[in-house]
């Protein structure tokens, strides 16, 4: 599968994988702010952004979409920084050819299975909009804020609104949501990755939580932890700054 890409900068090879509903605008700033040392290259994961749609979306196939972009563009064993789904693609590639990523980040997520649905007034008011044939950014915020009462939630999904063709959203909802079970779930990994891995958590978020610690470290052993405060689950755009730095200084730490 031939992923979306954007790419900017020049040096070691750094690969940013978006979260759920998302696209690779949502890792931008960070982009910006590592393309000046590193080589980024972000991505939109399958049926999301311009990346072409399936009927799967497991870990094992999303990750090798990313060992297969990073193969066509010849990256020399590229870094992996990934937020929230993006951070169990990049852990699962990771895992899957250690010998091929040079460093792992990964934003707010453990490498668990959530048993806890967290998304469903989300489809709801998704499908809303769908049904309701709205025609502009204004008509999907009416008909999304019956179901999704967070401002920011609504802006961040709306990024990803089509005023035009047959589907209003940029990411695929029907495939999304028969699969949203895998998607909070986790397979597991073949191996330990023992390359350098960081951890970032948003201090106000319960994604990433003391009791995930043993798995973490059963899994990647080299693992560091870093907390933002006064973040949610969104650290890397409710604290920008402080992302961009705690990642930049791991990835030359990393060498």
């Amino acid at each position: 599968m031939q992923l979306n890409f954007r790419r900017q900068g020049q040096g070691r090879p750094v690969m940013l994988i978006h979260g759920l509903f998302g696209s690779l605008d949502n890792l931008n700033g960070l982009g910006k702010a590592l393309a000046g040392q590193f080589d980024v290259i972000a991505v939109d994961v399958r049926n999301h952004g311009q990346s072409p749609r399936d009927e799967q979306m497991g870990y094992a196939a999303m990750a090798e979409d990313i060992l297969a972009l990073a193969e066509q563009l010849e990256l020399e064993r590229p870094a992996l920084v990934g937020h929230s789904m993006g951070g169990k693609i990049a852990m699962m590639a990771a895992a899957l050819a250690p010998a091929d990523v040079h460093a792992l980040v990964v934003a707010d997520i453990a490498p668990v299975a959530y048993t806890q649905a967290r998304h469903d007034a989300v489809f709801r008011g998704l499908q809303a909009v769908a049904e309701a044939g709205c025609q502009s950014r204004k008509e999907a915020d009416a008909v999304l804020a019956q179901h999704v009462d967070l401002a920011g939630v609504r802006q961040f999904l709306l990024k990803s609104f089509l005023a035009d063709g047959d589907a209003p959203w940029r990411f695929n909802v029907p495939v999304l949501f028969a699969h949203y079970q895998a998607i909070m779930g986790w397979p597991g990994i073949p191996q330990p990755y023992e390359g350098p891995t960081l951890f970032l958590k948003g201090s106000e978020s319960d994604y990433l939580l003391p009791e995930h610690q043993p798995l973490v470290r059963q899994q990647f052993p080299r693992a560091k932890a870093r907390v933002i405060q006064d973040t949610g689950h969104w650290l890397h755009a409710e604290k920008p700054q402080m992302f961009n730095r705690l990642v930049q200084d791991f990835l030359i730490e990393a060498g």
